[in-house]
């Protein structure tokens, strides 16, 4: 009996589909529409994201140690700093490291300076276990015995990880309100399918027909609209992305900066679309001809 019910509201929501294909094919372009900006905005917002982190990974605090410190106040000064609250990692840096990395980074010219005149100190470079508490840990470490000078880029660094927060926090809105609008768009296209339809609906309320049973087909409908809407968006995303891909890579290319490669990206965020498509088409329908089944 359930089988037969599934299968004849299956034949009943294609029937539908094809009487009413104009709005079919209206609802189908606002699902299209939604989707290539969900996809686009989701995609964005995560390769946004995935450099954020990165650089977050980036971001350390260097404590400069006081020449006059000898092996065993370093190594007490390294167990201090590594049971701040806060603090990821600890890695101790000797001025001979020190001097290597900044010649590698700015120019042989500082090649003139032997192991006698290495003016540089010996460091501790701390990773925290949160990027938005650098700032205080900074400051702890600036506390303790032997540390002559703190390094974590000052208010450069507070005012980025402000714009990460707040870019996130725009990016989840975004999508949050994309969602919205798609529900609304469906749900209002669907409505004007049942006001067209009232006239079955009412014949098949009229002979007993439980509203379960009316809802059925409708709610396959918004799914099979949600899912024929998601081709296209799948096929350009498919597509654009490994192409956006190895653009972005170019622009970025002499950086440390990467976007997320296109596999298995495309499957996550292609799977994302189908289930939503799909998801806001079924409950936007039922949303529809529920409240229609009220009055």
């Amino acid at each position: 009996m359930f089988v037969r019910n599934f299968l004849r509201h299956i034949r009943d929501a294609f029937k539908g589909l094809r009487r009413n294909s104009l709005l079919t094919v209206a609802s189908i372009t606002a699902v299209t529409l939604t989707l290539i900006l969900f996809g686009l905005a989701t995609s964005f917002l995560m390769n946004v994201n995935h450099v954020a982190m990165h650089l977050e990974e980036q971001v350390t605090v260097k404590a400069f140690i006081d020449p006059a410190a000898n092996p065993d106040d370093e190594k007490k000064l390294q167990e201090s700093v590594q049971k701040i609250s806060h603090v990821k990692s600890v890695e101790y840096r000797t001025k001979e490291q020190e001097l290597k990395d900044l010649t590698k980074s700015q120019g042989q010219e500082f090649n003139i300076f032997t192991e006698d005149s290495n003016p540089l100190s010996n460091a501790l470079v701390i990773k925290t276990t949160d990027p938005q508490v650098t700032k205080k840990v900074a400051e702890e470490v600036a506390k303790l015995a032997y540390v002559v000078d703190v390094n974590y880029g000052g208010e450069s660094v507070t005012q980025f990880l402000s714009y990460v927060k707040t870019g996130r926090l725009i990016g989840m809105g975004v999508l949050g309100a994309l969602l919205i609008i798609a529900i609304f768009l469906i749900s209002n296209t669907v409505r004007t399918a049942i006001y067209a339809r009232q006239v079955e609906i009412d014949i098949m309320r009229l002979v007993g027909a439980k509203n379960s049973y009316i809802r059925a087909p409708f709610f396959l409908e918004g799914g099979l609209i949600g899912l024929l809407g998601s081709i296209i968006p799948l096929a350009l995303f498919i597509i654009g992305y490994p192409i956006l891909y190895r653009y972005g890579m170019d622009k970025m290319a002499g950086t440390s900066l990467k976007l997320i490669p296109p596999y298995p990206h495309i499957v996550w965020i292609s799977l994302a679309m189908v289930i939503v498509g799909v998801v806001i088409g079924s409950f936007g329908s039922l949303f529809s001809i529920s409240r229609y089944l009220k009055k």
